[in-house]
């Protein structure tokens, strides 16, 4: 742990010194307090403010103003701002990052945010792996969960239609996704599915698949001296090998989503999160495409081969905040059934409260044609909470390096595997 807030300590330096901080907040001249709201996706903005005037029309003494930077610089002004004590009265946490700051102490403990409901709450309307992404190492809850997500397969109607194979269905597996993905190759001379080397969008779901894991239960070692977690791997790095399926060196230049659109290739793994905008920005596709859930793996070591990483954010606000027990108010009422419907229904993500998945699905009734979205919701049954420990800082960027480094052929795979498994081992050694 000490080695964990020594180089929170050093990375929050240096963003200090870059002089990037949040907006100031607070009571103003017209009296009423305003508070600053930062989030990264500016396709989630209507959304969130709508969130917000609900508040604010209950409480007409608070503002709130939305504020959007980009994924970079989100976390560049974060770290900045908690250093210096100055961070936003509201903001959104990655799973990846929570750790770090609630560890750290930088994160406002919600645990007992409903009072005497607290106990009961969280765990009546929100899911095992919601809870576990808003919690710190010591199991308390450092946030309010937002949204959750799932991975699907999305697939080009029209190129399974020229290569006269069907389209995925629930009983589909790897085997079917390759078989497919040469048919097409055959018959249209562009890419199967397109496998790059992501971690959520990509080989993690082929890792719980098979039966296999990236942490241990307890989340102190790697997964990746199990044979299952071998097993998948090799196979997906495998896929590379087929003409059908670019290499990592045309992944650097285009996304799977860019080559997808750009009617390059046939399928790949998507995010919930990102459809709704594709549906708005590709309407040249229109009725060309459509989701399915993951194949799943014909032979698991254990299971029954299916498995989609789920992730989820989450509210948070500073330990230190100037405003906080009204920004608590505000949170409270972004975890209620209301704030997460208005959610769900602004389009801006799948609500984290138990129960209103449909909101969001309804959302995309304002088409024309059909997407069938609620795959993503189906596959719930089987999601794998997205991987995370406290260490996931140090040992992510070595397992990316590793990885590439498999793909390029400067390590075999098991030479590359077991890289992998020492770097996730022994990253927290120094604390």
């Amino acid at each position: 742990m000490k080695a964990l807030k020594k180089a929170a300590v050093i990375s929050l330096s240096a963003g200090m010194a870059l002089g990037l901080t949040a907006c100031s907040s607070g009571t103003s001249m017209d009296g009423k307090t305003h508070l600053t709201f930062q989030i990264w996706d500016v396709a989630q903005r209507d959304g969130m403010q709508q969130v917000c005037d609900a508040y604010t029309a209950k409480n007409p003494d608070v503002v709130i103003e939305v504020q959007v930077t980009s994924w970079s610089e989100y976390w560049t002004k974060l770290e900045a701002s908690a250093i210096s004590n100055q961070m936003p009265d509201i903001f959104w946490m990655h799973t990846n990052e929570i750790l770090k700051y609630a560890d750290y102490g930088k994160l406002a403990d919600l645990t007992d945010l409903y009072d005497d409901e607290s106990k009961t709450y969280y765990t009546d309307h929100f899911s095992e792996t919601s809870l576990g992404n808003i919690q710190g190492s010591d199991g308390r809850y450092y946030g309010v969960p937002k949204d959750k997500d799932t991975v699907g397969l999305v697939y080009n109607k029209e190129m399974f239609d020229a290569a006269g194979v069907d389209y995925p269905n629930e009983e589909w597996t790897w085997d079917d996704l390759t078989e497919a993905s040469q048919k097409i190759y055959d018959a249209t001379g562009k890419y199967g599915y397109m496998a790059y080397g992501d971690d959520q969008l990509g080989y993690w779901n082929f890792v719980y698949q098979k039966g296999g894991c990236i942490l241990t239960e307890d989340k102190e070692r790697g997964g990746f001296d199990q044979q299952p977690t071998i097993d998948a791997m090799k196979f997906y790095i495998g896929l590379q090998s087929y003409d059908w399926c670019p290499d990592q060196n045309y992944f650097a230049e285009t996304s799977p989503g860019t080559a997808f659109f750009s009617e390059q290739g046939a399928m790949f793994f998507e995010g919930n999160w990102n459809v709704l905008n594709e549906m708005k920005n590709y309407p040249e596709m229109a009725g060309k495409w459509d989701v399915a859930v993951l194949p799943k793996c014909p032979d698991p070591a254990s299971g029954d081969g299916r498995a989609t990483i789920s992730n989820g954010l989450c509210y948070a606000t500073s330990a230190a905040g100037k405003n906080l027990e009204i920004v608590k108010d505000v949170l409270k009422f972004m975890g209620s059934e209301e704030g997460q419907r208005i959610q769900g229904e602004s389009g801006a993500a799948i609500p984290a409260y138990e129960g209103l998945e449909e909101t969001w699905v309804k959302v995309f009734d304002q088409f024309d044609y059909v997407l069938d979205v609620g795959k993503f919701v189906d596959m719930f049954d089987y999601a794998v909470q997205s991987v995370n420990n406290a260490h996931r800082p140090v040992w992510k960027t070595q397992v990316t390096d590793a990885l590439l480094k498999i793909y390029a052929g400067t390590y075999t795979v098991d030479e590359g595997l077991s890289v992998i498994q020492e770097a996730i081992n022994t990253a927290g050694d120094d604390d």
